[in-house]
């Protein structure tokens, strides 16, 4: 079972990246967001992005940091076949994900408006925020020492590739195929 997770910047391509690989290389997709989506619903709150990082944080605190990819990981194996984990955002995911022979760890980002355009036009219910808040929300998911909280920028420090995707689909589609042929 091969395993890919991703990890990047808001609004920087991830599930472009993942609907890459699950349409042209069958991968199963595995979403963090999705779970705390259920989470959330499970403990009747409302929907977005602060709740996900608060039950996000929750979650790590009561089981380890590395807790919701993990629980995803658990999925992935049961259901068999190669899979995509979307939304690794702390160190201690990467670090429990490492411990599987057949995983590498894929980070996407892209010059800051260009992602925040991105957001706006996806217009997800978690995306309805001001530039200046949308970059609070990247600082705040992107250092933390606390290893049950969010650190983008460690994960991606810790990624075997960074694709920067400030361009369209077919030049991030092409990073993806000359990484994949050098793996």
């Amino acid at each position: 079972m091969n395993i890919i997770g991703i990890t990047g910047t808001l609004g920087a391509g991830k599930g472009t990246l993942v609907d890459y690989l699950v349409e042209h290389y069958g991968y199963r997709h595995y979403s963090v967001r999705g779970y705390l989506t259920e989470e959330a619903m499970r403990r009747g709150l409302s929907i977005n992005r602060d709740t996900f990082v608060e039950v996000a944080n929750d979650l790590r605190a009561q089981h380890g940091p590395s807790y919701i990819t993990d629980e995803l990981y658990k999925q992935a194996e049961a259901a068999g076949g190669d899979a995509i984990i979307e939304s690794v955002r702390t160190p201690g995911e990467v670090l429990s994900l490492q411990q599987n022979e057949h995983f590498l760890l894929f980070a996407v980002d892209a010059d800051p408006k260009i992602r925040y355009e991105r957001i706006v036009l996806r217009n997800s219910e978690t995306d309805h925020v001001s530039f200046e808040t949308f970059m609070e929300n990247e600082i705040r998911e992107m250092s933390s020492t606390d290893p049950n909280h969010q650190n983008v920028g460690r994960c991606m420090e810790m990624a075997d590739v960074v694709f920067q995707n400030n361009g369209s689909f077919e030049d991030l589609y092409q990073q993806v195929e000359a990484f994949l042929k050098r793996a």
